[in-house]
């Protein structure tokens, strides 16, 4: 037997594992670490599966090429003479944009792709880039970038010292935290109680979170910025705004206090079902010592996820809350983003067809589909997705679905042949999690304490590390072809990550681990990768200290509370106050604890139990429409239909029903045999992709009109 200590990549909390394998080099035991600095032995299901993900018979172990209509196992060889013989043709005659690149979730969850992903979207030069950023976390990433400067720079509650927290449509004991770095949150807000503090919970639905917090308000879907307004507009109209220290750093404060008139508890109570007297209490309860707001996925995919969003950064502002202990703050994490930062632009381009903005370098994927099945000059003819499955998990999913059967080409990076590695004609598999090594880039950026944690590859894998992959198509789309020589690649990119930071490139070193080294050495701390290779429990930096001013980087250096690209859309949000509040019901998601969106389906340990995917009713609603528990009902919206197994509970409130994301895996032509025997349904198969956050264009998946019916 012999042990190793990883960091899991399955989720943000990054909690570190024990793994036990035998002298076959099969896992026999995955529990927590007691020791690691972060997560002292917490473990989550996930993390508990990453076995069963390394023996997972369904895993790809060879590149797949479709002939015929059918895949064929080949040789790396020739599936990149494939890529090389149909990829370039495509580029010359249409030009740079006709090549499309979707990015998925488990892509930021991977060192290998986080770094060399971007050196082949950058060769490749497209205008098309899509990503799961724009059903899920994107409005946060505009709000940030528009009041602080920098997209990255996203505030998270300290929640070892908060007294006062107060969750908008979140549910991180499910989730294990999201843009919020932080395992074991049960035991963390514990702590908050036992501090003598209180947790306050606005969700349309009783989540776990909600059922274990001091109190539940079950908000309308879609009228969180309604209710963020209102509790502005509580501060200023009793003159409880004390931004502190803060306040010589800001710009805007009379802007916010004039925006926020019209939005009176009164006036937004019958939109939001929260009355006004427990609206003026919760505005007063924020202003005590250490408290915070925050709000997630709920807050960030629905009509107005921009404007929620900005709010949830502006409570904390005007209640002195931001940048300080117990509040919102700025981790410093290990590596730092090298080079020059540059003050934050959106619509840099407009999707072709619709005129959506870019944001972040990317386009909205709700109009992926209009890319490619729209003629003319730029239209989308080839796909690249990488570690992405957006026929699942992306609005009118059928519709994306007969599309990508329309392309001249595609490629998916995956290691599944799943709903929509099935419509590629080359898929390109990569390593297990214990066959790379790993480091959370992109999470300790967001994480409640500052920590670092460098895992080595456990096991040796007889699959290319995906780091070479992408330089192998890197090549290919630079016009080096399939014999491009990848050490001369890697030696470029670490030369110019280098040169960024001020740095000798170094030649010890290849791939991933070169790249951490030396953004680590140009990095806050005194540490280096040996640092990290020597501490396999992680390194402590201690927790979250102020940030302001030294974190903006806006135009004038200053926190922006009222930016214009934000503020032009208000007009759009004071309209609803004038509307009479729609009884019809509305949509939204959940999420299971042993689930993270579509990925890992396929493993037995996490989809134990009974069917998951139903449509949860309010009993009232159930028996006004003739729902039975149990039974089917037909589901309606004006994307599609589907017909799903009930729930009657009270966990939902009357005029909302619930079906979970990231399931339906039905699709012919698939070989995940364990998601296949738990299909479930897939909910984005209701969803619009018409239906957006209009500054972000990020979908609406909360919120979405249907029609419900015995089916």
């Amino acid at each position: 037997m012999t042990t190793a200590h990883v960091t899991c990549p399955l989720c943000e909390a990054t909690c570190g594992l024990e793994v036990t394998l035998d002298a076959n080099q099969q896992v026999t035991r995955v529990r927590g670490d007691e020791q690691d600095v972060f997560s002292r032995g917490y473990i989550c299901p996930k993390g508990a599966s990453l076995g069963a993900l390394h023996h997972d018979p369904d895993r790809l172990i060879a590149p797949l090429l479709k002939r015929d209509g059918e895949f064929v196992e080949v040789s790396w060889q020739e599936a990149y003479d494939e890529i090389a013989r149909r990829l370039p043709p495509i580029l010359e005659q249409h030009g740079r944009d006709a090549v499309a690149v979707y990015a998925g979730n488990p892509g930021v969850h991977n060192i290998a792709l986080t770094l060399y992903g971007r050196v082949l979207y950058k060769a490749l030069g497209t205008k098309n880039f899509y990503s799961a950023t724009s059903v899920d976390q994107l409005p946060k990433h505009f709000s940030a970038g528009t009041m602080f400067g920098d997209p990255l720079a996203i505030p998270v509650p300290d929640l070892d010292r908060t007294r006062h927290l107060l969750i908008l449509g979140a549910n991180p004991l499910v989730s294990n935290g999201s843009l919020m770095t932080a395992p074991d949150i049960r035991g963390r807000l514990r702590g908050i109680r036992d501090r003598g503090g209180k947790i306050v919970v606005v969700d349309p639905r009783r989540t776990r979170t909600a059922q274990f917090a001091d109190e539940h308000h079950a908000i309308r879907p879609g009228t969180d910025a309604l209710l963020l307004f209102a509790l502005v507009n509580v501060l200023f109209a009793e003159d409880l705004v004390a931004p502190g220290r803060l306040e010589e750093h800001l710009d805007g404060l009379d802007d916010v206090r004039e925006l926020a008139r019209p939005f009176t508890p009164d006036a937004v109570a019958p939109h939001t079902g929260i009355g006004a007297g427990e609206i003026r209490r919760m505005a007063r309860e924020l202003t005590s010592d250490n408290a915070v707001v925050y709000g997630r996925i709920g807050t960030t995919t629905q009509a107005f996820g921009t404007i929620a969003s900005w709010l949830v950064d502006v409570l904390n502002v005007l209640t002195g809350h931001l940048d300080t202990p117990g509040g919102a703050m700025f981790p410093l994490a290990a590596c730092q983003p090298t080079g020059n930062r540059r003050p934050f632009a959106v619509g840099r381009w407009h999707s072709r067809v619709r005129g959506l903005p870019e944001v972040v370098g990317e386009l909205p994927v709700a109009t992926l589909a209009d890319e490619i099945e729209t003629p003319g000059e730029g239209q989308v003819r080839a796909l690249i997705t990488v570690s992405g499955n957006p026929c699942l998990s992306t609005p009118n999913a059928g519709r994306l679905a007969a599309a990508l059967d329309t392309l001249d080409f595609m490629i998916s990076v995956d290691v599944y042949l799943n709903e929509t590695s099935r419509h590629a004609d080359v898929i390109l598999p990569g390593p297990s999690p214990l066959e790379r090594p790993h480091f959370d880039l992109a999470f300790y950026q967001l994480s409640i304490r500052n920590v670092a944690n460098w895992t080595p590859a456990t096991l040796p894998s007889a699959l290319p590390q995906e780091w070479e992959t992408m330089l192998r198509l890197t090549g290919i789309v630079a016009g080096q072809g399939p014999e491009a020589d990848v050490a001369a690649l890697d030696d470029f990119v670490a030369a110019d990550v280098a040169r960024r930071a001020g740095l000798e490139v170094t030649h010890d070193r290849t791939g991933p681990a070169r790249l951490v080294d030396l953004m680590l050495r140009a990095g806050p701390y005194d540490v280096t990768l040996a640092d990290l290779e020597a501490a396999p429990h992680g390194v402590d930096f201690g927790p979250l200290k102020p940030r302001i001013p030294e974190v903006l980087c806006t135009a004038s250096g200053r926190i922006e509370l009222a930016p214009e690209p934000i503020v032009a859309d208000v007009p759009r949000l004071r309209e609803e106050l004038a509307k009479t509040a729609d009884d019809g019901l509305v949509l939204i998601g959940r999420r299971h604890l042993s689930s993270n969106n579509s990925w890992m389906h396929n493993l037995a340990p996490l989809v134990r139990g009974g069917n998951r995917c139903t449509v949860q009713v309010h009993p009232a609603d159930a028996t006004r429409l003739g729902l039975t528990d149990g039974g089917l009902a037909s589901v309606t919206s004006r994307a599609g239909k589907l017909q799903v197994p009930v729930e009657v509970t009270d966990e939902v409130r009357p005029g909302v029903v619930s079906i979970p994301h990231g399931w339906g895996h039905d699709a012919d032509g698939s070989r995940t045999r364990v998601a296949r025997a738990n299909p479930g349904v897939n909910s984005n198969l209701l969803t619009d992709e018409t239906f957006l956050d209009r500054p972000s264009g990020t979908s609406v998946l909360n919120g979405i009109p249907v029609e419900v019916a015995p089916a």
